[in-house]
């Protein structure tokens, strides 16, 4: 199993040197990938794109949202990041939710995984530099790009059985979040994995990203993990794996406890089939980072 790291959103001045000092240190703590959100803050590929150059590492997004832009554009500004980085890059895409495309974007949400499918219809040729001349439902193009950078992993956030077949069939894997190794095991990587076997293609990526607290107090990090990610226990996708994991909520998911018990934990997850794992760090940063650190070293 692969280690990365989830980059904090940056809080300073000058984000892009914030963001730049965390990518290098990843790199030199010897991380295999570091992974950017896309929420509301920074755009994440022009930010991977600024603050990445020159750093020896993977740098992937978890998860550019595919609604607000046509999948021609997002091949091209993904194709242009990915020569900046020096072809480095993985582009990880989601739906995102209902709540926000509908109720922010305006965008309707319905049928996903009919948009998601079409999408990447264009996006997988075009981000190859192949000619796609494409009509679907929700998705039209006759174009082919000519920027460097052609030919980059994409991982589709794919949580249901549609979506993780999707994605198991054409993508290169997926990118999951409040998903416990309980649900990876029984749920994520049978399906993929089956859906790749039947398309003759290569085992898929399962990367799978958690929060990680290294404490001497693990009932209280889970309630602090609670409350940082509260928001995640409530969104339908979210919700429907940590019922699966049976649990209350992200602190039930998140891996805490003292360094024997987070690095059983991790390796909980390798079992599943988990092939990269994520980290997004609280709590006590220094005594985590040292066990994750420790872990991806063997």
């Amino acid at each position: 199993m692969r280690f990365g790291l989830l980059l904090n959103e940056p809080t300073g001045q000058d984000p892009f040197a914030e963001l730049s000092e965390e990518i290098a240190r990843a790199a030199d703590d010897g991380f295999d990938s570091a992974w950017m959100s896309h929420i509301f803050g920074l755009d994440a590929l022009t930010a991977l794109a600024v603050a990445g150059r020159g750093h020896a590492i993977e740098l992937g997004t978890a998860v550019v949202p595919i609604y607000p832009r046509h999948p021609a554009a997002l091949a091209q500004q993904a194709m242009t990041v990915n020569a900046a980085l020096g072809g480095r890059l993985t582009l990880g895409i989601g739906l995102s939710h209902r709540i926000v495309i509908e109720d922010m974007y305006g965008y309707s949400f319905d049928k996903p995984a009919r948009q998601m499918k079409e999408y990447l219809e264009v996006l997988l040729p075009a981000s190859r530099g192949d000619q796609v001349d494409y009509t679907g439902e929700t998705v039209k193009a006759n174009i082919r790009l000519g920027a460097p950078g052609a030919g980059f992993p994409v991982l589709v956030a794919a949580l249901g059985p549609r979506m993780l077949k999707l994605a198991g069939a054409v993508a290169d894997g997926t990118a999951l979040w409040m998903t416990g190794p309980k649900t990876v095991a029984d749920h994520i990587a049978p399906t993929i994995n089956a859906a790749a076997a039947e398309a003759g293609r290569e085992r898929p990526r399962i990367v799978c990203s958690l929060p990680v607290s290294v404490t001497d107090d693990p009932a209280a990090a889970r309630a602090r993990a609670d409350e940082m990610f509260e928001v995640y226990g409530q969104l339908p996708s979210y919700r429907a794996m940590l019922d699966r994991e049976g649990a209350a909520g992200p602190g039930d998911v998140a891996i805490v406890g003292d360094e024997s018990s987070v690095r059983a934990q991790i390796e909980q997850l390798a079992e599943a089939g988990v092939t990269d794992f994520g980290a997004a760090v609280f709590g006590d940063r220094r005594r985590t980072r040292a066990v994750l650190i420790g872990a991806s070293k063997g």
